[in-house]
């Protein structure tokens, strides 16, 4: 079976509930098969030109995203059942991270001023646009071959900022704001997803699995560590000065040992054993030294919930054969779960990285954020069908292909190293020949390959 094929199956199938009526399915399923191939960029109206509607009337192709009634996060759907049908035992390992859209738009009411996190160190610049908390599934392939983990998206949703009272504002509402503040702010926003997540896998029937959350270091604070979580661990990195604690002995009134110590004190200090686990990352699998610390309490971010401490050891690298030796940071990371192996858990946050290898592709390959919309519902609506469309065609591609990159797949040019796994511009590129040659397309519609071409400029 074709990757068009396939990737048609799986919309029609998993999108079939999400839509009140059938012309609605049709319009979605129409944008979301022409959206990955449309040249330059992935704006709704170059999209309706590519499916040879140029000289219709256009807004029911906008009244889809403004309108229309279906829930962003039930597109994802296909790729849950995808996840939970080929790993059906174990721990569901999820990554979370929060992206930034640009946006250059005046009247659009939830974009607000950020820190651009491509600014350089020694200047902070500031861009105008929109924040999303994504969720990534990572499937692990490592076990089912030489091939890296790879992320697939299962939520994107809009990360809303509280906007700053103006200079003439009373002092009850700048108290009103700063309260606000507190309650919807980019970890509480977080949380929910994550929460979220935890309910979505109990309908799909995983209520006996656990879901382990995967962190970057902005999110290793008490809001995310204090919450309570059922069936749901984290794992996210942590500051080296971060001030940890054991216990108080039994019998004292105090909560806290009073001796405190780092997380780069037990790196350095030589009573704790380094020990080896082998781990795949870099293409390959490699041999690493951590050490484990049981049971260590944080007091200001995680209060009395014990935890287990990761350090993982710089990881020696030279950049030719004859260069010197040099050494990766060290990590350090803070896990809630006391029952899975230190290998394990240390090789769900290494397969973490997927999830920003997933923003790279969304915005560059597949022009997440880009249409240029400013209704309320679809400003958030139209970047999470974007991604849900990426997050499915690597689902289709896995399914019709496998997770390595086979002869199925169009050669890679000779100045391109060997790849073990296809990227999302492979199957960007087998789709468009597909559609270009043997693809029956399902809907009325004539020269879509030429279409593409004829309005790539548009």
């Amino acid at each position: 079976m074709g990757l068009a094929v396939q990737f048609c199956s799986l919309l029609e199938e998993g999108w079939k509930p999400v839509f009140a009526q059938e012309r609605s399915l049709n319009r979605a399923m129409e944008h979301a098969l022409a959206l990955p191939c449309v040249l330059g960029r992935r704006t709704i109206s170059r999209t309706i030109c590519a499916l040879g509607r140029s000289d219709q009337d256009w807004s029911a192709d906008y009244k889809m995203f403004s309108r229309s009634l279906w829930e962003p996060d039930a597109l994802f759907a296909p790729v849950l059942d995808g996840y939970l049908a080929r790993y059906p035992e174990g721990q569901v390992v999820a990554a979370f991270d929060d992206t930034k859209l640009a946006k250059t738009g005046r009247k659009i009411a939830t974009a607000f001023w950020q820190r651009d996190p491509m600014s350089p160190p020694f200047h902070v610049n500031y861009l105008r646009g929109l924040r999303f908390v994504q969720a990534s599934l990572l499937f692990p392939h490592h076990e089912e071959g030489d091939f890296s983990a790879r992320g697939f998206p299962v939520l994107f949703q809009e990360a809303l900022a509280m906007k700053k009272p103006g200079k003439r504002a009373s002092d009850e509402e700048r108290a009103a704001y700063r309260q606000a503040r507190k309650q919807q702010n980019l970890s509480t926003q977080t949380l929910t997803a994550i929460q979220g997540l935890r309910g979505r896998l109990d309908r799909r029937g995983a209520s006996g699995r656990t879901l382990l959350a995967t962190l970057d270091g902005s999110f290793c604070n008490q809001t995310i560590f204090k919450a309570p979580m059922d069936r749901t661990h984290l794992v996210a990195r942590c500051r080296k000065d971060a001030r940890l604690c054991f216990p108080a002995p039994k019998g004292s009134r105090r909560r806290y040992d009073a001796y405190l110590f780092t997380s780069q004190q037990v790196r350095q200090q030589e009573a704790t054993p380094w020990q080896d686990a082998s781990v795949y990352y870099g293409g390959q699998r490699r041999t690493l030294r951590y050490k484990e610390v049981l049971g260590v309490l944080w007091r200001r971010g995680a209060g009395t919930r014990l935890l287990r401490l990761f350090v993982i050891a710089p990881v020696p690298y030279k950049l030719s054969k004859h260069a010197r030796t040099n050494y990766r940071d060290p990590a350090y990371l803070l896990c809630t779960d006391f029952e899975a192996s230190p290998p394990r858990l240390i090789q769900a946050y290494f397969d973490r990285w997927q999830i920003e290898v997933n923003h790279r592709d969304e915005k560059d390959l597949l022009g997440v954020g880009q249409a240029q919309v400013r209704s309320p519902q679809s400003v958030p609506r139209h970047p999470a069908f974007a991604v849900a469309c990426y997050s499915v065609l690597q689902l289709a591609a896995l399914d019709a292909f496998g997770p390595g990159r086979t002869s199925d797949y169009l050669p890679l040019p000779k100045w391109r190293g060997r790849a073990k796994r296809p990227s999302f511009l492979d199957m960007l590129t087998i789709v468009r020949k597909e559609y270009n040659e043997t693809f029956a397309w399902p809907f009325p519609n004539h020269n879509f390959a030429q279409n593409l071409v004829l309005h790539a400029n548009t």
